[in-house]
């Protein structure tokens, strides 16, 4: 299909091919942006769908009110006409990406006008390597900071790497590393940036660090982590007495976890599986998310957007709870698999789908992860089997089971096959990620080796950042309005009625 959501193509279908294409070609976030169409442009189907996805679906080509037109999508664009960063050069696709990256910028400068200053801060950096990273690596080197970049050859983009070598930061990365090699090539990036501050993913960098090179790890002022994974296993080293160092949850902060999860991790995993699978796979689909995080809600909720009938798993009873209230059934793992077309994990905790689980599912099943640890599905207990980097699919045999089709070969599908979570969102992330940094330089040598969640002040600054650059704002608040925690709301009743003037009575007209 090479049309727009016109008046000739306006059923539900038009929005799933619209949504795939627009987000695999620009690797745009379509939510938190508006959607402007013709007023005949789309069917009401079409509304729900886009709106369920996230975005503000307005029938006017007009600005109506925002500051900019970069958060703003039109409707009727051919398909063949949305620009494809895939094929582009990684300086084009750099460029691309900080061009919807305002929140990193305007945070970053806010920072350095505030006093924190970056200059001969050595940073290691364990990210996954694409467009968006290399625009956070480049405002850091910008501000003064040396930087290097680790990343694993199953989420390298070569032209991203080729394109910061030559603007002098030094990358670790390479899609054809052995295990061993990718060992070596991390553990060469930590002896040569030698990092005050380590950038991690998954605490992979940092515990890496911890048990093969303690000799760097008693200088480092701080880690900034990323991901729920490497929160929660800094959480365990924590407890066990092995921290040796504080760790920013840059994953915790709202504007990290909150929508990068939700809404990043949730749109890009549904939109690379309609890639390999088909714009419409999500139709008429019975669908089983196990764990309903925010990873898991924000891809069931598209999914259902889509057209798909979804079941929730999670042995967390609130959570499941929370999956029912929004509209979704729950059920045991056990009980959930035979019936499904698609299956995903979404907990990043390892052999979230057993072997045992794969048994069940019916021949020609879809599984994928949408997590992302290794062995989330437990590979590892099957036979011969051989992960290659970068498949879209394979047939997946399971020993006295069914046949099912696995994708990404079970690492996290967007990141492995697609183009990761999308600009915008990346965008605040990194603001997240920066502030952390800043907040470990202020407060150096000051911090006790625990995890450290930031305040809500960095939120809201960034947030505030965020509502500008869409054209939007926060509401504001009354400058006093005379709260006293001895008011209750019987002293106020009795204080209103003691002001006001007593009513005109017989009695007193008379007189």
């Amino acid at each position: 299909m090479t049309t727009g959501m016109t008046p000739d193509h306006t059923s539900p279908h038009d929005f799933a091919s619209w949504a795939e294409a627009m987000s695999q070609r620009t690797n745009r976030s379509l939510a938190g942006a508006r959607l402007v169409a013709a007023p005949s442009g789309m069917t009401p189907d079409s509304r729900r769908a886009a709106q369920e996805w996230g975005m503000a679906v307005e029938t006017t080509c007009g600005k109506t009110g925002m500051a900019t037109t970069s958060f703003r999508f039109d409707a009727d664009t051919p398909i063949d006409e949305i620009p494809d960063m895939r094929d582009a050069t990684g300086l084009k696709a750099m460029a691309y990406a900080e061009a919807h990256m305002p929140v990193l910028h305007n945070v970053l400068s806010e920072l350095q006008r505030e006093g924190t200053d970056f200059t001969g801060v050595r940073i290691a950096v364990c990210l996954i390597l694409e467009p968006k990273t290399a625009i956070l690596l480049r405002k850091l080197k910008a501000a003064g900071a040396i930087v290097g970049v680790y990343c694993g050859p199953d989420s390298t983009d070569p032209r991203v790497a080729e394109q910061l070598r030559r603007e002098g930061i030094i990358v670790e990365s390479s899609r054809d590393w052995t295990p061993e090699q990718a060992h070596d090539a991390a553990l060469r990036l930590l002896d040569t940036i030698e990092p005050d501050i380590i950038i991690d993913d998954g605490a992979s960098f940092a515990r890496l660090a911890s048990l093969e090179r303690p000799n760097l790890v008693a200088n480092l002022i701080g880690v900034a982590e990323e991901t729920t994974s490497g929160v929660r296993a800094f959480a365990g080293m924590e407890a066990a007495g092995a921290l040796t160092y504080p760790v920013v949850a840059v994953n915790d902060s709202m504007l990290k976890t909150g929508f990068d999860n939700a809404h990043g991790t949730g749109e890009t995993c549904v939109t690379t599986m309609q890639r390999i699978l088909g714009d419409h796979a999500f139709e008429n689909a019975r669908v089983t998310v196990v764990g309903y995080g925010p990873v898991g809600r924000g891809f069931a909720r598209r999914v259902r957007a889509l057209g798909a009938t979804v079941t929730v798993c999670d042995i967390d009873a609130v959570a499941a709870l929370q999956a029912v209230f929004d509209g979704f059934a729950a059920q045991d793992i056990d009980d959930a698999l035979a019936e499904a077309d698609i299956v995903v994990s979404a907990t990043g905790v390892r052999h979230t789908i057993t072997l045992d689980h794969l048994r069940l599912m019916h021949e020609g099943a879809i599984v994928a992860v949408i997590g992302g640890i290794a062995n989330e599905i437990a590979l590892d207990e099957i036979p011969h089997f051989v992960p290659e980097v970068n498949r879209d699919s394979v047939e997946l045999h399971v020993p006295d089971g069914p046949t099912v089709t696995l994708l990404a070969d079970g690492d996290g599908v967007n990141y492995t096959v697609g183009g990761g979570n999308p600009i915008e969102i990346m965008d605040l992330s990194f603001a997240v990620q920066a502030s952390a940094v800043a907040y470990l330089l202020n407060h150096r040598g000051e911090l006790p080796h625990h995890l450290i969640r930031l305040d809500a002040a960095t939120d809201r600054r960034i947030a505030d950042a965020a509502l500008k650059a869409r054209g939007y704002r926060a509401s504001h608040a009354v400058a006093d309005n005379g709260y006293d925690w001895r008011l209750t709301r019987f002293e106020e009743n009795a204080r209103h009625s003691a002001t006001q003037p007593e009513a005109d009575t017989p009695a007193t007209k008379e007189a």
